[in-house]
């Protein structure tokens, strides 16, 4: 019979413009539920923090580069990035209005307190594929972690941007030789091949080894502007 430690615990439940997302407590980590798919906890992050220093390593020592993050998640890029003086401007493309509250004040803020109050950091209220269609901004690095990857994404509507428009929507908004860094749960050959047909160099695939399963992975390419 499951302990009462077993059970998660939902702090909030919101339902928004795409489905609903769950905040919860299981043990000693927070999770993220969205439209009944997990998203993300707080039990690690060596990846989403991998995602953030594989973007500044392969940007070979630029000064003060500018990274788009997209998504908040449970803090983990933004924390780890604003940690880093290397960073220039940090900008968050969140479209989910109830994950930014749980950050700002809420139970995920002993993750983001620090960064959020970072003068580097902005926080846009937005759908990252609307946005990197749509904005006239442009960054050296974009660090995108919005999916559990190219091929598990958590609404329909994402899925075009892994694909060769949305791909070019992308490198619209990188500068010369600005980074590409796509978060996945696991390895996937044909996003490799998607970001090679675009025109994206340097493509490769780093993996982050985790506690259980296959390793997480980061896939990377250099613009081809």
């Amino acid at each position: 019979m499951p302990t009462s430690n077993d059970i998660p615990q939902v702090l909030d439940r919101r339902e928004g413009p795409h489905g609903e997302v769950v905040l919860r407590r299981h043990d000693d980590r927070l999770e993220i539920i969205a439209n009944g798919c997990f998203l993300m906890d707080t039990s690690d992050g060596r990846s989403e923090r991998r995602l953030v220093d594989a973007a500044l390593d392969a940007l070979a020592g630029r000064d003060r580069p500018d990274v788009l993050i997209g998504g908040l998640g449970v803090g983990f890029s933004l924390a780890h990035a604003a940690a880093d003086p290397r960073w220039g401007g940090i900008t968050v493309v969140e479209r989910e209005h109830a994950v930014v509250e749980w950050h700002l004040g809420g139970p995920l803020s002993a993750f983001s307190g620090e960064a959020l109050a970072d003068p580097r950091t902005k926080i846009v209220e937005a759908d990252l594929v609307a946005y990197v269609n749509e904005t006239s901004a442009t960054y050296d690095a974009l660090c995108l972690d919005i999916d559990n990857g190219p091929g598990w994404t958590v609404t329909e509507g994402n899925e075009s941007l892994y694909g060769e428009a949305g791909l070019a929507s992308c490198a619209r908004v990188l500068r010369p030789g600005g980074v590409l860094a796509v978060w996945s749960a696991q390895p996937s050959p044909e996003f490799e091949e998607t970001l090679r047909n675009v025109g994206f160099q340097q493509v490769r695939t780093e993996e982050i080894p985790v506690a259980r399963g296959v390793p997480d992975v980061v896939h990377l390419g250099i613009s081809p502007g």
